[in-house]
């Protein structure tokens, strides 16, 4: 028989302990499945009804060039039409050729010949991933790694070769599920790096990013490794002209506790409160929230070509990855530490409203660090 526990919310004299995290006894490493977390808004259509680089760029307080070393992008399957799709969205935008011809663009796939096609929903996450690294950090290269399924195994192996790259400064995981008890053995794929799981970590190596999910309060792997840097999702309220109004926690957003890995050096000199000496998710957060989604042009595999409004955690993985290559400081280590400072505001914007479930305190948003927002959106690439 599968034993399952269920979330609930425990007070041990008078001290509020996180929720128990769903665990079920026969799911392991070996049954993982990747699942790219995001949202349709809006289907196709035949121009571009989200956000653009433009006014994403200036919510963030981001450089409209830039961009040094390789963005790894790490997805499932094979999109042949990705480099076609993406400079559609380039000349749409005004945004530099990418492709392979000049040397901006590269997809590489871990089983040479033998990697199927996308489905609706890899494909669409490759264009997000693509796309949107590049308007962020257009000067940056695009290593678009494919994995041969959706499988751990498989997508650990595409991490492994972007890692071992030595252009590569960052690595996008738009992808996730439950955890499961072999976690711990996995974290040697993401290195530590620059990632800077130890808040002295001085290595040199990608820093790895994350999507925290999208169901709500609950935490994903590989976001909850210390040596990632795992993105959470607030929601973007803009104006009739898309100018900037407020930002709040996204109901979406994955976060909490985790259930196995224990709380790194950079959160404990940070003093999360309530976090009981594990990992606390997510550490950033980003736009997610499909009504105020991201324009992403896709053809192949679509019932028809054109632009669609999309949302999810999966868009702010490769976004703070492009911010990582702009600035090269955007390592856990760095954000905990400048998120301590008096002039805080110059490096996050600090999430204080919405929620992710009726979990109270790790489902709301909140001064300083919230297990929705982690340290709030970027509002520089320098941290």
């Amino acid at each position: 028989m599968i034993k399952k526990y269920y979330a609930s919310v425990f007070v041990l004299c008078g001290v509020l302990l996180a929720p128990v995290v769903p665990v079920d006894a026969a799911y392991h490493f070996s049954t993982f499945q990747g699942k790219p977390p995001l949202h349709v808004y809006r289907a196709a259509q035949s121009v571009p009804a989200g956000v653009t680089p433009a006014q994403v760029r200036k919510i963030y307080d981001i450089s409209p060039s830039g961009g040094n070393g390789t963005i790894a992008i790490i997805d499932a399957y094979d999109d042949a039409a990705i480099e076609a799709d993406l400079n559609v969205f380039n000349a749409k935008y005004g945004l530099p050729k990418c492709t392979t011809a000049n040397g901006c663009f590269e997809k590489h796939k871990i089983s040479t010949g033998t990697t199927a096609a996308a489905s609706a929903d890899w494909a669409l996450e490759i264009s997000l991933d693509v796309e949107w690294a590049h308007a962020i950090a257009p000067n940056a290269k695009i290593l678009l790694v494919e994995a041969k399924t959706q499988s751990g195994a498989n997508l650990l192996a595409a991490v492994d070769y972007a890692a071992a790259r030595t252009d590569v400064v960052s690595v996008s995981m738009s992808w996730g599920g439950a955890e499961f008890p072999e976690e711990l053995s996995l974290d040697s794929h993401f290195g530590g790096g620059a990632s800077g799981a130890s808040s002295s970590s001085n290595r040199s190596g990608p820093v790895f990013f994350a999507a925290s999910g999208d169901d709500g309060t609950g935490v994903n792997w590989p976001a909850a490794s210390p040596y990632v840097v795992g993105v959470g999702g607030t929601s973007l309220e803009l104006a009739a002209n898309g100018t900037y109004i407020s930002e709040s926690a996204w109901a979406g957003s994955g976060g909490g506790i985790s259930a196995y890995e224990k709380q790194p050096d950079y959160q404990k000199a940070y003093s999360i409160p309530r976090a009981n000496g594990m990992r606390a998710i997510p550490d950033v957060a980003y736009n997610a929230d499909p009504k105020a989604g991201f324009s992403v042009y896709r053809s192949k595999g679509s019932s028809k070509n054109g632009w669609y409004v999309v949302g999810g955690t999966s868009a702010g993985a490769p976004q703070w990855a492009a911010i990582q290559s702009l600035g090269g400081t955007a390592t856990l280590a760095r954000m905990y530490a400048d998120k301590s400072l008096a002039n805080t505001l110059h490096y996050f914007r600090d999430i204080t409203s919405g929620s992710n479930g009726t979990c109270k305190y790790y489902c709301d948003a909140r001064k300083r660090y919230d297990y929705v927002t982690g340290l709030g959106s970027p509002q520089t690439v320098m941290f």
